[in-house]
């Protein structure tokens, strides 16, 4: 039988420390989201600033070059994949909390550090930059598994789905934050420069994108106290470390229990197996190999935005040519732009998602929006070259915010759930955070290489690749495999606690060749709940 802190905390009524948890764990996402969107205007800043030259003649002029952009968003993205790997380990063998803090405080400081970014010559700039940049994605990966798992280990069996991805629609906030702050510092600095010329790029913009970059840092900050004050999760302090009455002790914070009543519970035996052993593999490789693989194939589709966003930027309907806008308002109206597209399709997705996730469930949500990325991509890419090369009109945008939309209302959202639902205790935040690296490397892959591999950008210095029409078309064909995969391998773990979900596996196998041949396995219920599996 589970123990009885753990059964009440399933039970128990959404109280105000939850909404305070969804705040506090999701501030590191709010912090990813604010940097990811705050860099395409800054990029356009720099461009102004480092890439004004007499040599940079045409559309290369006020461009950053194509090697610099691949490796400063490379760079970020291959911080997180070990932030993920490090800081998941960690937060298993000791404690979420331990480490919790420190994430936080390593993405503060390399916020500050991106700002800061030493001297003022471009080659020094640039590097420091991506140094910074990957400390802040060390920060950023780290938080990730440790959020998840936190809130799914605070939360009920009924809620829970919703709580995760509360944390995770942190991003929203960030995301809105970002271009607030970005046109607002813009507007500033562009009236106390007295509205230069667009041929002239004031000295004051070289301060404008560093203070963009540290402010995102103040909402970090102000939460390190409270994220500190949070007490370890009981199924951490009950099951890893064996603990019951401290565990009780921590959670008459949260919630109304008598430690009277289960001092003298006994703790089941626990198991003797390792991560890297053949019963973990038998027992929960299916689920890894889920939750890795989904993640990793809606990365690749999701950060490979940036093929859309290159068309939506050179549109003279969206945003006014360079030559005819000061650096200011450039970055102004990116950051608008950005803003609109959010509001419009990103955002309602986060909330879609946290009304349905547990109304729905994971498996369904995560397949309906793997489909409708996959139309979105075929409806782009198929006739891009005969239609939307020279018609990016409001068709165009619709389509674009389509497959953002039910990115976040779909996998984009579900592949951050449902790892911390799955595996026991002593696994759960470490087989996050291989969840989330495996993503993280699909990033790399969607937004550096098919990037290069479009052959989009030739004009500033990007190399003839398949084209657009071939690469949109292979993403809508992973967003299809992404289908498959969910539906064969994907469990449901709506409405059951963790124990439930974590012990399943002890009942039906992992097998994935199983899984293939009897997909309904993957959708079994089963009413144990034992300890940690």
């Amino acid at each position: 039988m589970a123990l009885k802190v753990l059964s009440d905390l399933d039970s128990a009524r959404t109280q105000y420390y939850h909404f305070k948890a969804i705040i506090v764990a999701g501030m590191g996402l709010f912090t990813d989201a604010y940097d990811l969107f705050c860099i395409p205007p800054i990029m356009r800043l720099l461009g102004r600033i480092y890439y004004g030259d007499k040599k940079y003649k045409g559309d290369r002029l006020y461009e950053v070059s194509a090697v610099v952009t691949s490796v400063m968003v490379g760079t970020a993205l291959l911080g997180t994949v070990i932030g993920q790997l490090v800081f998941g380990y960690l937060g298993d063998r000791i404690g979420r909390r331990r480490v919790y803090g420190l994430a936080l405080m390593l993405m503060v400081l390399s916020s500050i550090g991106c700002g800061l970014s030493l001297s003022t010559s471009r080659t020094f700039v640039l590097l420091s930059l991506m140094f910074f940049r990957f400390a802040l994605g060390v920060g950023i990966g780290g938080d990730y598994p440790l959020s998840a798992t936190i809130m799914s280990e605070f939360s009920n069996r009924k809620t829970r789905g919703a709580f995760i991805a509360a944390v995770f629609s942190m991003q929203g906030f960030g995301i809105l934050v970002s271009c607030t702050v970005t046109m607002i510092v813009c507007a500033i600095f562009n009236r106390a420069s007295n509205y230069p010329a667009p041929d002239h790029t004031p000295e004051s913009a070289d301060l404008a994108w560093r203070l963009i970059l540290m402010i995102g840092a103040v909402p970090a900050g102000l939460t390190y106290y409270w994220r500190m004050m949070m007490p370890e999760t009981a199924r951490y302090t009950a099951l890893v470390e064996r603990n019951v009455i401290q565990a009780v002790k921590d959670m008459q914070k949260v919630l109304d229990v008598s430690l009277s009543q289960i001092a003298e519970e006994s703790l089941p035996s626990p198991p003797s197996y390792s991560l890297f052993s053949k019963e973990f593999l038998r027992r929960h490789g299916r689920d890894l190999f889920s939750c890795a693989a989904n993640w990793f194939l809606v990365d690749v589709v999701f950060y490979s935005s940036n093929l859309f966003q290159s068309k939506i930027y050179e549109n003279d309907s969206y945003l006014r040519p360079k030559g005819k806008v000061n650096a200011f308002e450039d970055a102004f109206q990116c950051a608008k732009l950005q803003a609109i597209i959010a509001i419009c399709s990103t955002i309602p997705g986060y909330y879609a998602t946290v009304y349905f996730i547990d109304r729905v469930g994971r498996v369904k949500i995560q397949i309906l929006g793997f489909f409708f990325m996959a139309l979105g991509m075929f409806a782009i890419g198929i006739p891009y070259y005969t239609y939307w090369d020279k018609h990016a009109n409001i068709g165009f945008m619709f389509l674009y915010g389509l497959t953002f939309f039910f990115s976040n209302f779909g996998p984009n959202t579900t592949t951050f759930i449902v790892p911390a639902e799955l595996f026991p205790a002593r696994f759960r935040s470490t087989c996050h955070g291989i969840s989330g690296a495996a993503g993280k490397i699909g990033a790399i892959i969607g937004s550096v290489g098919f990037l290069w591999a479009s052959g989009n950008e030739t004009k500033n210095g990007y190399t003839k690749g398949i084209g657009m029409t071939a690469s949109l078309v292979i993403l809508g064909g992973i967003c299809i495999l992404g289908m498959i995969v969910t539906y064969f391998f994907t469990r449901e773990t709506k409405g059951r606690s963790l124990e439930e979900n974590e012990n399943e596996d002890e009942t039906t196998g992992t097998c994935i060749l199983r899984s293939f041949t009897n997909p309904c396995i993957c959708r079994q219920g089963s009413n144990n709940q034992v300890g940690d599996a």
